[in-house]
Parts: C-alpha cells; structure tokens; sequence
C-alpha cells in the first residue's frame, strides 16, 4: 500500500478541520474560543457529529486556522446553495421594497387610529403562528402595516403616538422574523434596529423587552460576543418588575431564556443552565397553560428551548432526553411547534439516529412547510439523507427534498 504523505488531504471535513487545528498549534479549547464556540463542539466536527457550519462561520474557522483555500477544508464537498444559501420567498423583494422606501403621506391625511393599527398587528401575529403559509401570508400585509403604523407614529402626538410606536415596534418584529433564514442579512439587522428605536420611542419597558428578546437573535447570527447579548436582555429585563404582573414576568422570563441561549452557543453549560432555570421559574408561576399572545412565552417554550440549549452545547443525550419529554401540542404556533420539531431533529442527529431525523423533519414539514423550507438546518440534512446510504429512510428523504426545493 502506498505510503500516507503529509500532504495527502484526510477524506472528511471534520479530520481536514483536526489536521489544520494541530497544524497551527491549537488545542480544542483555544480554537473554540477563537470562534464562538465550545471545546465540544470543536470535537463534534473533527468528529463528524457535526454537520459543515454555514459559510459565515465556515470563513471564520478558515481564518483562525490561517486557511486560506476553503477547498482545504471541504475538499471535493461543493459549497452549494442547498447546503449554504438560503431559499429566497417569492414576496422578498415586496417587502424589501416596503423597508427601503420613504412614503410622505399628505399633510392634511387624517392617520388610521392606533386601535385599528393594533388590531390589524394582532391579526399579523395571529396569521403568523397560525397553520399553513404563514411567511405569505404576513407577506402580503406588511407593506401597508409598515406605512399606516410609520405615519401614525410620525403625525401624532403623546401618549396616542407612543401606541402607534408600540404597534410599529411588533410591526418590525413580524418583518424580522419574515426576514430571517431569507439571503437579506442586512434587512434583518435593518428592522432589528428599527424595533429597538420604536420601543425606546416608545418609552416602554414591554416594548423595548420585545425587541431586546429580538435583537439577542440577531446579535447570535451575525456572531456578536455574547457579553454583548447577554447585556442587552439583562439591560431590558432591570426595566421590569416581575411582581408586578403577567406582561412583566412573562418579558422577564423570556429575556433570561434568551441568555441562556448565549450562553450555550459558546459553551457556558452552567450559565446557560442557570438562566434557563431563571425562566423557568417565571414560566411555572404564570402557570401550565399560559402562553404570551405573540412572543408564546410560557411552560411550553422554555421546556422547547431545553432542546436548543442543549443541542448547541452538544450534549446530544441531554437534548434527546429533553425531547423526548415534551409534548408540543399544546404550544399555540404552528410556526414553534415546526422550529421545536426541527430543533429535535437536529439533536437527534448529533446523535447519528437519521431514522429519527427523517421521522422528525416529516413532522415538522405537516406543521408548517414555510417553516422548515427555510430552516439552515433542514435544507442540508435532508440533501445529505436524500442521497445517503441509509435505504429505510432515502425515499421519505428524496420527498422532503422535493417538498422542500432542495436539489437531491
């Protein structure tokens, strides 16, 4: 047999990533740190219990392992838009168009009244965890939402123009959450922004809350440290009084989960742990069947991001464990229930169990199909069980591709 060279590529991602990690020097720790993540999880990839990261991330390893051809790291694997791009909705570019231009209404328009803003926002939201299409349908309403609630907020005056920034605050939100997993980061970060400057407008401690719990996503994305995120949700979370009533504890209790989840994208098993128990707490006073009206904060959701939590700290078992205990039914979002199921899936897999992944994907698909046909998650699982070896599981696969719009 021919002799192995130095120079000869290993066959998969994860020993190319462990070749060029002692190539430099580096121990698992200390190449974690540099990007955002845990020892663990550094060892999940060389592994191969992980999947490729996405390519923001993939660039920022590369650049740590002084890299400088990702094809030493992927070898003959293609960056393919199934795998790295995302699926772009057909109603992108109307709501890009409704974020990016300035309407100057006339002078002497009487606005919508703020009752009315408010009602069309809950019904929004409404269509948003509702079953079906949600993506387009909130699509379509967005573009005149956004103008009736922006004018009322310029034309009105005290207290009826803080409402109307309250309403145009979660009018952003629903934006935001259109945007995400679309190839439009900067319009992400753009309504993130907006939502935080309507809410501090506002001069209201639940609205800014809302966006605090909002930005902290979009801080995780774009790979902001997470001192800076968890600052930003304990800064908005000191504005509340979670004795003082339901709408308080329920902000409070979301904006500890939300650092719970900062915690464990780098790493941090036990302050992640300590602030999920934080919301948890807050979720088991407001009692078993509350859920917020649109955030859906409640018993539910914290029990849910368990998964995420544990998932992201690459403790598969604890995350399995945590999944196979909660019963989503009762969550009231079709779009939750479908990221919860995926989130499962995607615990499942650090696992290896794709019987399981497939089984999960399928029902995450029956729940709410715009969700998981946007999911960074789901689009490169399913192309890569599409076309595996696992024949129990490849034509359930190869139909989810198609479902999906995944080139398998």
């Amino acid at each position: 047999m021919p002799a192995h060279t130095d120079n000869a590529l290993p066959s998969t991602f994860g020993q190319r990533v462990r070749r060029a990690r002692e190539r430099a020097g580096l121990t698992r720790p200390v190449l974690g740190g540099l990007v955002g993540r845990s020892s663990e999880w550094v060892k999940a990839l060389e592994v191969g219990r992980l999947q490729v990261p996405r390519l923001p991330l993939l660039l920022r390893l590369a650049d740590v392992l002084g890299v400088e051809d990702l094809a030493e790291l992927t070898g003959e694997e293609r960056l393919t838009s199934a795998s790295y791009g995302k699926a772009a909705h057909e109603a992108l570019p109307a709501v890009k168009s409704a974020l990016t231009s300035y309407q100057f209404n006339g002078a002497d328009e009487e606005p919508e009244s703020v009752d009315e803003l408010r009602a069309r926002v809950r019904e929004a939201w409404q269509m948003w965890h509702g079953r079906g299409g949600h993506r387009t349908r909130v699509a379509v309403l967005l573009p005149d939402l956004l103008a009736d609630c922006q004018y009322a907020a310029r034309v009105l005056e005290g207290s009826e123009r803080r409402r109307a920034l309250v309403a145009l605050a979660q009018a952003y939100h629903l934006a935001q959450l259109y945007l995400s997993f679309q190839p439009a980061p900067e319009l992400v970060m753009l309504t993130g922004d907006r939502s935080m400057s309507a809410a501090q407008d506002a001069d209201s401690p639940h609205t800014i809350a809302g966006a605090a719990w909002y930005m902290n996503h979009v801080f995780r994305d774009a790979g902001e440290r997470h001192e800076a995120r968890v600052d930003l949700a304990m800064k908005a979370a000191d504005l509340l009084d979670r004795n003082r009533g339901p709408e308080d504890l329920a902000r409070w209790g979301l904006l500890h989960l939300a650092a719970a989840l900062s915690y464990a994208k780098v790493g941090r098993r036990g302050d992640a742990e300590r602030y999920w128990n934080r919301a948890n707490e807050a979720a088991k006073r407001l009692g078993h069947g509350y859920a917020h009206p649109w955030l859906i904060f409640g018993r539910d959701m914290v029990d849910a991001y368990a998964i995420t939590m544990y998932t992201d700290l690459v403790q598969s078992g604890v995350a399995v464990d945590a999944a196979t205990q909660i019963d989503l039914a009762p969550m009231k979002s079709a779009t939750r229930r479908s990221f919860h199921l995926i989130e499962s899936a995607r615990a499942y897999k650090l696992q290896g169990e794709d019987i399981a992944v497939v089984h999960l994907l399928k029902k995450a698909y029956a729940e709410s199909p715009e969700t998981i046909r946007f999911n960074l998650f789901a689009r490169p699982a399913v192309a890569e069980l599409a076309t595996g070896n696992n024949a129990v599981i490849r034509d359930d696969a190869r139909q989810l591709a198609r479902d999906l719009g995944v080139p398998a």
